[in-house]
């Protein structure tokens, strides 16, 4: 399990344990099984015709649930893994470090006592077998399976149980643990695809169904609503949630989340919980984007993301006037790296990018997961608010790797600043010490006021002062003419630079 912040313990719902063999069917039973599981595609396409032609929008939810469970039951899997794993131990041939006798029975015991024996300490077996469960769903009837990374991550073997109880060996086509997505491949006839919907369209308070293997027990379906959408839970590196309160527990990873037209708009990835059990607040992988993933993952056998290279940051509403912009819906460009399509293209730092693609960005995440999706080597239009105009632009996404993902590809803090500082200017040796050019010039924070609004909303010492208000700062002294010229009560924008990326803070109001 994962510890997470503000107090709930974020559960991944992979579960490690479980029967792995569970499902297996005598061969005896083989034809009889067959017929079974296409009986259930012949169910399932009667019921997705009467899908296609019915609008259940609350009327008949009995109806409706009963149709989406029949029409989805072919398609949702089982997912069982065994994973071979050797304990934690010295070098191989080296004994193990000896117990040592506790401090309070020494004096009865001795060092010599053989601890082992007393507390019937074995050794350790060389190798043992961890098994996991989640669950899946085929969206194509060659065989493909969508499910989560986490599901069959560091797995030796990979099984796939259907609903007439076959189990079949499944290969792991490609993985992509930056948003918790797998692709496996089973081979077998007749199988009956899921499709996928279009998780755009979903809106919050809609109903859906969760699918799959909670706690072993296969082909379980609950119901709930879309609690809301974009969420964003630092489970993975990309994240565009769907938040959802349909029951689901450890082993519905990798399941479906389904509309009531049958349609695949979700993967079911991880709960919020005290205890590790349901308590109505479940997180599903959008199928856009789970789509998207899998393509990229037959195509190229890896996905590839789209780079910017500018540090971004949400609108506050002082942030936004101290620019003359009338909305908190944009993203506000701190910094933009030397080289990049975005330093390419001309766009500058203090730029608020208000759409991407001609889609409207509403945050910083946004415009994140918007890029990341680009294709590398995509022209894409950009419309910026500039001294109070707007632009358009035309930027050419390169590759996000490893190495350019370090460089002002993340989204930047959101923070804010009092007066409790104490700055200095900045000197040549100051600034090869904090990792600036020779260069450089501006006023190093030398320390913050642990009781002021800057301590408790982010400014740091070692940050670097550059602007006040749009007037450079190079020195203690300009530094100081600035401050005497701002209105504190209506609020100063400072340009900070940390760790090589600019960003802005709004200081208002006194300590």
């Amino acid at each position: 399990m994962r510890a997470f912040p503000k107090g709930l313990l974020w559960v991944l719902t992979a579960v490690i344990g479980g029967a792995a063999g569970a499902g297996i069917v005598l061969l005896r039973s083989e034809s009889r099984v067959s017929w079974s599981y296409a009986a259930e595609g012949r169910e399932a396409q009667a019921a997705r015709a009467e899908l296609a032609r019915a609008d259940y929008r609350g009327d008949d939810l009995t109806t409706a649930f009963r149709t989406v469970a029949k029409a989805m039951r072919p398609s949702v899997v089982s997912v069982s893994t065994v994973k071979n794993v050797r304990p934690a131990r010295q070098e191989r041939g080296m004994p193990r470090e000896r117990p040592q006798v506790p401090e309070q029975f020494r004096e009865f015991f001795g060092d010599d006592f053989p601890l082992e024996r007393f507390f019937n300490m074995p050794d350790l077996p060389e190798r043992f077998n961890q098994q996991g469960m989640g669950s899946g769903v085929i969206v194509s009837s060659e065989g493909y399976i969508l499910t989560n990374n986490h599901v069959v991550r560091g797995a030796d073997e990979v099984n796939v149980t259907l609903s007439d109880r076959r189990t079949i060996a499944a290969k792991v086509v490609g993985t992509d643990p930056k948003t918790d997505l797998a692709v496996l491949k089973i081979e077998a006839d007749g199988l009956v695809a899921a499709p996928l919907g279009n998780s755009d369209e979903a809106e919050v308070g809609e109903w859906v169904l969760a699918v799959g293997s909670p706690f072993g027990l296969d082909q379980t379906v609950t119901a709930g609503i879309i609690s809301a959408k974009g969420r964003q839970m630092a489970i993975a590196d990309y994240e565009d949630f769907i938040q959802t309160d349909a029951a689901i527990n450890p082993g519905n990873s990798g399941g479906p989340l389904v509309d009531l037209k049958g349609q695949v708009i979700g993967i079911n990835t991880a709960i919020a919980s005290r205890t590790g059990g349901n308590a109505g607040v479940g997180f599903a992988i959008p199928s856009n984007m789970a789509s998207s993933i899998m393509d990229a993952i037959l195509k190229d056998g890896r996905v590839q993301r789209g780079r910017l290279g500018a540090l971004i940051q949400d609108l506050t509403e002082d942030l936004a006037k101290s620019f003359h912009y009338d909305s908190t819906k944009g993203v506000l460009i701190g910094d933009v790296v030397a080289d990049s399509p975005a330093a390419k293209s001309g766009l500058k730092s203090r730029d608020i990018v208000i759409e991407y693609n001609g889609k409207p960005m509403e945050n910083a995440n946004q415009l994140r997961m918007a890029v990341a999706s680009t294709p590398p080597g995509t022209s894409t239009e950009l419309t910026i608010f500039r001294d109070g105009q707007r632009q358009k632009l035309k930027v050419t996404t390169d590759e996000l790797t490893d190495e350019t993902a370090s460089v002002g590809a993340r989204v930047a803090e959101e923070s804010a600043a009092d007066f409790g500082i104490t700055v200095q200017t900045l000197t040549p040796e100051m600034a090869d010490q904090l990792g600036h050019k020779e260069d450089q010039q501006g006023v190093v924070i030398t320390s913050v006021d642990p009781t002021s609004l800057a301590a408790r909303t982010g400014l740091r010492q070692r940050d670097l002062i550059v602007d006040v208000d749009n007037n450079p700062v190079r020195n203690i002294r300009d530094f100081r003419e600035a401050m005497s010229k701002a209105d504190t009560a209506k609020g100063v924008r400072l340009e900070v630079i940390r760790d090589g990326s600019r960003r802005f803070v709004f200081l208002k109001g006194g300590r």
